[in-house]
C-alpha cells in the first residue's frame, strides 16, 4: 500500500483537471449573468411596449402638451392617459386662474428669449 503523504524529496503528481470543476461553474456562471441580462433586455423592451399602449383598445399613445405637461393620448380611441400627479397639477394650476397663467408665463423661464426693440 502506497503512502499519501508527500515526502520533502518526492515530485508531487499533477492532476491535469485538478482546476477542471472551478473552471467550468466559473464558465457556467458567466453564462447566467449573460442569459440574466438578456433576459431583463427583453423585460425592458416588454415593458416598454407595454407602457406605449392603451390599456383599454391596445392602441398607441401620441404625446401632447397641455398646460405645461407631458399628456399621451391614444390614436384609436382618444383616450388621455396621465401620469402620477399630473392631475392634481393642471388642477391646481386651474384654479390658479388667468392671472396665475398670466405671471406664469411673464416670469417663467423660456426657451426663446424676447428680442428687444
Amino acid at each position: 500500500m502506497k503512502s499519501e503523504t508527500h515526502r520533502p524529496g518526492d515530485i508531487p503528481n499533477f492532476d491535469e483537471r485538478a482546476n477542471e470543476d472551478s473552471y467550468f461553474a466559473v464558465k457556467e456562471h458567466e453564462l447566467i449573468d449573460e442569459m440574466k441580462t438578456e433576459f431583463q433586455k427583453g423585460e425592458a423592451v416588454r415593458r416598454a411596449v407595454q407602457m406605449a399602449t392603451c390599456p383599454k383598445c391596445s392602441g398607441h399613445f401620441v404625446k401632447y402638451q397641455f398646460m405645461g405637461f407631458d399628456l399621451e393620448r391614444c390614436e384609436t380611441c382618444g383616450g388621455i392617459w396621465l401620469n402620477k400627479g399630473e392631475l392634481a397639477a393642471i388642477l391646481k394650476q386651474q384654479a390658479r386662474g388667468p392671472l396665475g397663467v398670466f405671471l406664469d408665463r411673464c416670469f417663467s423661464k423660456s426657451e426663446n428669449p424676447k428680442k428687444s426693440s
